[in-house]
């Protein structure tokens, strides 16, 4: 096979770099990458951000300013795996406080219509009854949350 490299891209009407730039300064160790602008005679105004690159986690990633025609669901979402509450607490908020909605069960949605899972890894083993919790208790709370809490997956 011929291809070897995948990269998802992220639709933008004209926040393209203001997106990679507060998602860049999510996470430890991610990075903007390469920036071209728009040529004359494009849709958008020459010199103005086309596409941002940037990378999460060792991947990559590229933000276009495409203009309004495509917008972002709930379709897709990124899931963050988060060791400590800390770190829960830490993207949750500084998704959500920068104009971004919470939803339910660690799902929030950022100011760019982007949504997320901000999950603990203590999630997944309370759904599967491990490390002493209680499956059915972990799924019942888990589904009355915004953000998860993992103190709040067993009972006190």
């Amino acid at each position: 096979m011929a291809a070897t490299d995948i990269t998802t891209y992220l639709w933008f009407d004209e926040q393209s770099l203001e997106a990679a730039e507060f998602y860049v300064g999510l996470f430890p160790g991610a990075k903007l990458g390469n920036i071209s602008h728009y040529q004359a005679d494009a849709q958008k105004p020459e010199g103005s951000v086309l596409t941002v690159e940037f990378e999460l986690f060792g991947r990559p990633f590229v933000a276009l300013n495409g203009g309004p025609h495509f917008t972002h669901s709930e379709a897709v979402s990124f899931q963050v795996s988060c060791e400590t509450q800390e770190d829960v607490n830490r993207i949750w908020d500084a998704i959500v406080s920068n104009g971004g909605a919470e939803s339910q069960c660690g799902w929030c949605k950022d100011r760019f219509g982007v949504s997320w899972q901000i999950i603990p890894v203590a999630l997944g083993r309370a759904l599967q009854g491990l490390d002493g919790y209680d499956s059915k208790y972990a799924f019942e709370a888990m589904m009355k949350m915004s953000k998860i809490i993992v103190a709040d997956l067993a009972p006190a």
